[in-house]
Formats: C-alpha cells, structure tokens, sequence
C-alpha cells in the first residue's frame, strides 16, 4: 500500500486549506507532492472504482499528529463527496471529538493532549459517494491510568473537568458530588 511519512509542524500551515483539498481531488498519486489529501484521494478513487472497501491507518508516536491527519482526510471526503456543505456530516463526526478526548485524553510528559486510546472510525457513503454517515469506536483505552499516573502526569481530562464543573448548578442534577468527594 501507500505509505505517507509526516511530520507534526506544531503550528498551522496554509497546507490544508479548501482550494489545497481542490487541487489534489482527481489528481493521480504521485502527480503531486506527498500529502494526506493525495492518500485520501487515493482511497476515494479506489472506492468509487472497484467498489471496495478502502482503509487509511495513520499511526506514530505521541504528539505525531495522528488525530489531525484523520480530520484532514475527513474534511477530504465530506469536501469531494459532495457532503461537507449538504449535511455537514464532517462537522458532526468531528463535534463528538471533544467529548471522546475528555474521555480518552490525558496529559503526559510528551503531550498535554495525548490520546490514551485507539480511535477506528468508519464512514459510511451512499451509492453515489456522498457521506451520509460515520461510526466512532475505541479500543485500547489505557485504564491503568485511571487509579495511577505517572510523575508529571495526569488522569483523563474528564476527571479535571468534572472537579472544575462540581460548583455548577445541573452539576448538582447529576449526581456525582458523592462520587468526587466533592463538596457539596
């Protein structure tokens, strides 16, 4: 298969823009400079083709940018499948990021955000390669970390965010004050 190397740049580039996704849509691997948009492209094409089911594994360590690379090829599709301004499918997979990284994020001595799970998302497309759908599973999740931390790091954001939040009215409706050994 293809194999595209990145580097996380730790700042935004103009290299992911609209008129960037536009460039590489029907263009040929290889006919352009490497990019996540030409593997996304590549995938794209080869689904419409052979009418396959097609597969990009974005791997690296902690901090590579991997969550990023997989946002970038979603933006791809719901752009070149005709979905990213009917449904704004890319916008509703990508609301519940927020919420999966609360859950499954931590601070770690390489990355304040890192990922301490595995994400498998599949994107569901209609015959005529719109999206018209997405479902997120994880795998992996770290649970160790839950009752231990590592020196300088940190449980899952969730647990910070729950403490900060525990002085909230509709905290209270919830429930979990006697669960935090919070004030109540």
């Amino acid at each position: 298969g293809i194999v595209l190397v990145a580097v996380n740049p730790y700042e935004q580039l103009p290299i992911y823009e609209q008129d960037v996704i536009y460039a590489y849509s029907g263009q040929n691997m290889g006919d352009m400079d490497p990019h996540i948009f030409a593997v996304a492209e590549e995938a794209y094409k080869q689904m419409a083709r052979d009418e396959k089911n097609q597969s990009i594994i974005v791997s690296g360590e902690s901090g590579a940018g991997k969550t990023v690379s997989a946002k970038y090829a979603m933006r791809f599709f719901a752009t070149v499948g005709g979905s990213a301004s009917d449904t704004n499918i890319e916008a509703k997979v990508l609301a519940s990021s927020p919420i999966m990284e609360a859950i499954g994020n931590a601070k770690t001595t390489r990355n304040d955000n890192s990922s301490r799970f595995g994400k498998y998302i599949q994107i569901g497309f209609d015959k005529r390669y719109h999206i018209i759908g997405a479902n997120m599973r994880t795998y992996l999740l770290e649970k160790s970390r839950v009752v231990f931390q590592a020196e300088d790091e940190r449980n899952y954001h969730i647990f910070y965010q729950l403490c900060a939040s525990a002085s909230l009215p509709e905290f209270k409706e919830l429930g979990l004050s006697k669960y935090l050994h919070l004030p109540v």
